[in-house]
């Protein structure tokens, strides 16, 4: 089937009230089970971002939340997730106290369960989550951000939050450290790892950095 026709279909299958014995049909029918559910659910939000920035959904489980949790206890203010997914991360922040708990998602149908599940936890209009490019975001103004992002971005990702963040900011990684930052605490172990970063202590790191290669 040629790949325009397959988009068609998924579309098709979006816009109509399908039920699963229909959607078992097509699915076997035409191969196409694992395209429709990328086509459908991860594809949307992905159309408006260049490939090499493009981060997959893998959702947080409930030990790699906690892990986040407690490298932000004791902290307050705003607290934004960069490619908030389902929402649960700033679902829970605002439980902690976070205000304001703000999630940035491109995708529309992960936007629509993060609001699902604001509302059956009775916290809908009380957090937000944004239908914006992470990357476009202006990060000058909060003091928690969190991620759960792919290696490849990383990178990319560690100048913009250099750049952005103010002094007090904190900056809790999961799943994959940031790669040229050293943190300033870690939380669990294995695939539930999660890395704090104190913005004034990197600053601090790679001012001194020069000075020592220079000895």
């Amino acid at each position: 089937m040629d790949p325009e026709d397959t988009e068609q279909l998924a579309a098709e299958v979006r816009g109509k009230t399908v039920s699963g014995w229909d959607l078992l049909q097509i699915a076997t029918g035409t191969g196409l089970a694992a395209y429709v559910v990328w086509a459908g659910i991860l594809m949307p939000g992905f159309r408006r971002v260049p490939l090499k920035l493009q981060v997959p959904y893998v959702p947080a489980s409930a030990k790699q939340l906690e892990n986040v949790m407690l490298l932000l206890e004791g902290r307050s203010g705003k607290l934004v997730d960069l490619g908030s997914g389902d929402g649960r991360i700033v679902l829970e922040a605002y439980r902690q106290g976070f205000r304001p708990s703000v999630g940035y998602e491109l995708n529309p149908w992960l936007l629509r369960l993060s609001s699902y599940r604001a509302w059956k936890a009775g916290c809908y209009g009380k957090v937000s989550y944004r239908r914006e490019d992470l990357w476009k975001v202006d990060l000058s103004d909060c003091a928690n951000v969190t991620v759960f992002l792919a290696p490849s971005v990383l990178q990319l990702l560690e100048r913009k939050l250099l750049t952005e963040l103010p002094e007090e900011a904190r900056v809790v990684a999961g799943r994959y450290p940031l790669p040229n930052w050293t943190p300033t605490s870690t939380a669990g172990d294995g695939p539930n790892q999660a890395w704090a970063y104190d913005l004034k202590a990197v600053r601090r790191a790679r001012q001194d950095k020069p000075e020592r290669s220079s000895v």
